[in-house]
Order: structure tokens, then C-alpha cells, then sequence
């Protein structure tokens, strides 16, 4: 247990002996009569703190969390050591509440499966854009597919600035030959989630086509991810007219 945690509030104390919040109003009572979408955000959190610090109740506790981080969204891209900050936080309850959030990210994701067949941009937004949306970095990746436009696996090429990530062309392609890989599509986020694409974005995609066009794998799209909207290479016609690439 964290030490800013060894002394319970009013509404924690054992046995429901406590001055104010009566028991069955609780957040813990209140998810198991009502079921969690009946709690708000600062609930929620209470319910994975557990408990207060003193004075302070584990409501209070997490409204003044989401206060110093600026609201549920913002808390979720934080460090543990950010969070464990906190007053009333500490490692250990930091820790819990970014692995809750990691596991919303991994429960929203609409898997791309071995051998699911690639069909849209709109597939891969779908896909990355809960994993990418709020990371404070720029990440590429490239989406292995066969010569069938089924997908093999995807390999994370690069992770940059907040502003840029450097893809060498030499990362993006020495796991398609080795895996056989007969198409590619890319994809990355925007930290400013504005997923409009950069000359240098446009720049970047234009040497790993040409480098594909060499080596004779196909680049089917280029997918920026922003906060809730993406862009397709392929939809807006930025991937070139080369024959045989999309």
C-alpha cells in the first residue's frame, strides 16, 4: 500500500463507520448496484484507488488528479512518475490507473488478424487510432501484407520527436523480405492530432515507394492517425501513379 494511503478517509473506514457519504453511495457500492457506466470519471477512479489519504476521500482524491492532469484524456498519456506525483498518489496506485487505461486501448482496438484481408484506410485508423491517438511521440509502423493483400504481421519501424519520427528505409524493409512480404501499408500519428500531412510525411513516403518500386514490394497506403480523423495516402491520390503500387 502506498504511504500517503496507510490512513483511511470518513467514508473507507471499516465496517461503514464513517460521517457522511452513506455506504450504499460509495463508488464501489454504487458499480456493483448500478454497473460502471453510472459512475463518473472521478468514481472510476476512486474505485481503483481503493482508498483516501487524510483527510481527503478517494473521490477527492481522484478529482484532484484529474484536475492536476487536465482531465481524464491528458491523464492517460502521462508517466507513472508524473501521476505518482499527485498528492495521494504514489507508484503503485499510479501504476494502476495507466494499466486501466492501457487496457481500454487494447479492448477498443479492432484487431488486424493473420490473414485478414486489408480493404481501407478506414481499417487501420480503426485499428491504431486508440493506440496512437494520445501518444506524445510520433511512431511509424508498417503493416506486413502477402501477395494476396492478407496481412502477415506488424512491425513497429520507429518511434521520434514530438514533432517527427525518422524512418529509414533499411528498417521498413528488412523484415518485409524477410517475411516474403509482397505489399506494405504504413501508418503513423500525429501528436498534434491534426493528421494533415507534412512535406516531410509526404517527402518520406515518396523514398520508401521508390525504394519498394527497387526491391519490387508494393506500398498499398500510407495512413496518418489524428485525434478522432485520419488520412489516407492512398484516398487522397498522395501515393503516386506508379503502375502496379496500389
Amino acid at each position: 500500500m502506498d504511504a500517503t494511503a496507510t490512513a483511511a478517509a470518513p467514508e473507507d473506514l471499516p465496517g461503514g463507520a464513517q460521517v457522511g457519504i452513506p455506504l450504499e453511495e460509495r463508488p464501489r457500492e454504487r458499480l456493483a448496484r448500478l454497473g460502471p457506466d453510472a459512475l463518473s470519471g472521478a468514481e472510476l477512479l476512486a474505485v481503483l484507488l481503493g482508498t483516501g489519504t487524510r483527510g481527503r476521500s478517494a473521490v477527492e482524491v481522484a478529482q484532484g488528479l484529474l484536475e492536476a492532469a487536465g482531465g481524464l484524456r491528458r491523464l492517460s498519456t502521462r508517466t507513472v512518475r508524473e501521476v505518482a506525483g499527485v498528492p495521494g498518489l504514489g507508484e503503485a496506485r499510479a501504476a494502476r490507473v495507466l494499466a486501466a487505461f492501457a487496457l481500454g486501448r487494447v479492448v477498443s482496438q479492432i484487431r488486424l488478424l493473420p490473414g485478414a484481408r486489408f480493404r481501407s484506410g478506414s481499417d487501420i485508423f480503426h485499428h491504431y487510432h486508440g493506440r496512437l491517438r494520445d501518444l506524445r511521440k510520433e511512431q511509424f509502423w508498417a503493416i506486413l501484407l502477402d501477395g494476396k493483400n492478407r496481412i502477415l504481421r506488424e512491425e513497429r519501424v520507429s518511434e521520434g520527436s514530438l514533432t517527427a519520427s525518422l524512418v529509414h528505409p533499411r528498417e521498413v524493409f528488412a523484415p518485409a523480405i524477410r517475411e516474403s512480404a509482397g505489399a506494405l501499408v504504413f501508418v503513423h500519428n500525429h501528436p498534434s492530432g491534426d493528421p494533415t500531412p507534412s512535406v516531410e510525411d509526404v517527402e518520406i513516403t515518396r523514398r520508401l515507394c521508390s525504394v519498394a518500386d527497387l526491391v519490387g514490394i508494393r506500398v498499398l497506403d500510407h495512413v496518418v492517425v489524428g485525434d478522432g480523423s485520419y488520412v489516407s495516402f492512398l484516398e487522397r491520390g498522395l501515393l503516386g501513379e506508379t503502375p502496379g503500387r496500389v
